[in-house]
């Protein structure tokens, strides 16, 4: 059973309650991220999410953590290109605490000069060793490569330069206009009834105060750059970016599908080819990114140096073969089996439950429709995954590669 309700406030607030289970996910949504910061905010979003957790009016960041562990809860948050999300989950018997301390952090936090100077250097670090995670480097490079340095280009953790000049006055300027009453979303999933999500939503957020919300449209503007970074390391990294659908396009399915035959999973036709043929990889995969106005179909290798070129070579082959001879039956069913089966998944975590139908009523102000969704995945035919097949276009591809290597790879 799935229940909506909004607050006086304008927080929006979704209930998918699941009889059975022992525990609760409790997340605070916001409609927020680095594709709509600008310049001088890149970073701020990933920074914000961090200081949170530092000093509340009434609780010290240690207490914070204490208090949850208390519980036996589990607390944590992540930034995204488009969203920020901050989750908790707990037993069902103390989700009433645990959803305390989470409204608390998210809105009495006091972002103390002391904690933001230490945050800041930990925020430091993580980019330092993003640098040194040549997978991440080479995927935040391919979205440059794709989008350029602004909206869906921009690295989340934002420039060192920004990170370490941000002010106490910045986060509060940015959290007026972005972390407004009708910007968020609370979302449960799990074993508590809606009356008692409902009573707990409006106890700590009904009276939420907040400027009016004011949506910035992201203008894109699609690249295919070839980026590359030299690093003395011992394996070679390269990632191919297509367009592709928007979230709400009603090819998403089929491009889901599709995705799963190419590069989702061990029987897939990059996986097969080019690492267990030809022994050119250990990691080669292809995963789909859908937003509200466009999307990337991403194919990503991590090769040896030496054989670069080949792998580089054979990875083309295999999506060309791909999109002139499209799918098999065969492969047809498997990909689309994948894909329910996932969605099916899904439906028995907590946790899973709580960002499907948070980001749905987030983004486009309606309720997951679970039976929907798996209606359009069984009226999919192999027609359809090779339609949306042809639609992977070359002289649109945008590469990235980092590596050991005496110059970028090319297609």
């Amino acid at each position: 059973m799935v229940e909506t309700k909004t607050l006086k406030s304008g927080v929006r607030v979704i209930i998918k309650h699941m009889e059975g289970l022992l525990s609760v996910t409790m997340g605070v949504l916001v409609g927020t991220g680095a594709a709509h910061e600008t310049d001088k905010e890149d970073g701020i979003s990933h920074f914000i999410e961090h200081m949170q957790f530092k000093g509340t009016k009434t609780r010290t960041a240690f207490e914070i953590s204490d208090a949850f562990d208390a519980l036996g809860a589990q607390v944590n948050a992540f930034t995204g290109k488009d969203m920020t999300c901050y989750y908790s989950k707990a037993t069902s018997d103390h989700a009433k605490e645990a959803f305390a301390l989470l409204a608390d952090l998210f809105l009495n936090s006091t972002f103390p000069e002391e904690e933001m100077k230490r945050e800041k250097g930990v925020v430091l670090e993580e980019i330092n060793m993003c640098e040194d995670t040549p997978e991440d480097l080479c995927l935040d490079l391919l979205a440059r490569a794709s989008f350029g340095e602004k909206n869906y280009g921009r690295n989340i953790l934002g420039p060192q330069s920004n990170v370490s000049g941000f002010t106490r006055e910045d986060i509060f300027a940015y959290k007026k206009a972005r972390y407004c009453p009708e910007n968020i979303v609370i979302s449960f999933a799990g074993n508590l009834s809606a009356d008692e999500a409902v009573a707990l939503a409006e106890e700590y957020f009904g009276n939420m105060e907040g400027s009016a919300f004011a949506k910035r449209a992201i203008a894109i503007d699609r690249r295919n750059e070839n980026l590359f970074r030299s690093k003395p390391i011992e394996q070679a990294h390269f990632a191919i970016g297509f367009p592709c659908v928007e979230r709400n396009s009603p090819d998403f399915s089929a491009v889901q599908v599709m995705n799963a035959i190419l590069g989702g999973g061990l029987s897939s036709r990059l996986f097969m080819r080019v690492r267990e043929e030809l022994g050119l990889a250990y990691s080669v995969y292809s995963y789909a990114s859908h937003y509200e106005e466009t999307g990337m179909l991403t194919v990503y290798a991590g090769v040896n140096p030496q054989k670069a070129e080949d792998a580089a070579a054979a990875v083309v082959d295999v999506i060309k073969t791909f999109i002139k001879d499209g799918v098999t039956e065969e492969e047809f069913k498997r990909g689309r089996e994948q894909m329910r089966s996932g969605n099916i998944f899904a439906q028995e975590n907590t946790s899973s439950q709580m960002l499907l139908y948070g980001k749905q009523l987030l983004y486009s102000n309606e309720v997951y429709d679970f039976e929907k969704r798996m209606q359009e995945i069984s009226a999919l035919k192999r027609d359809d995954i090779m339609r949306v097949s042809k639609q992977i276009d070359f002289s649109r591809a945008a590469v990235a590669s980092v590596g050991n290597l005496k110059k970028a790879i090319t297609l």
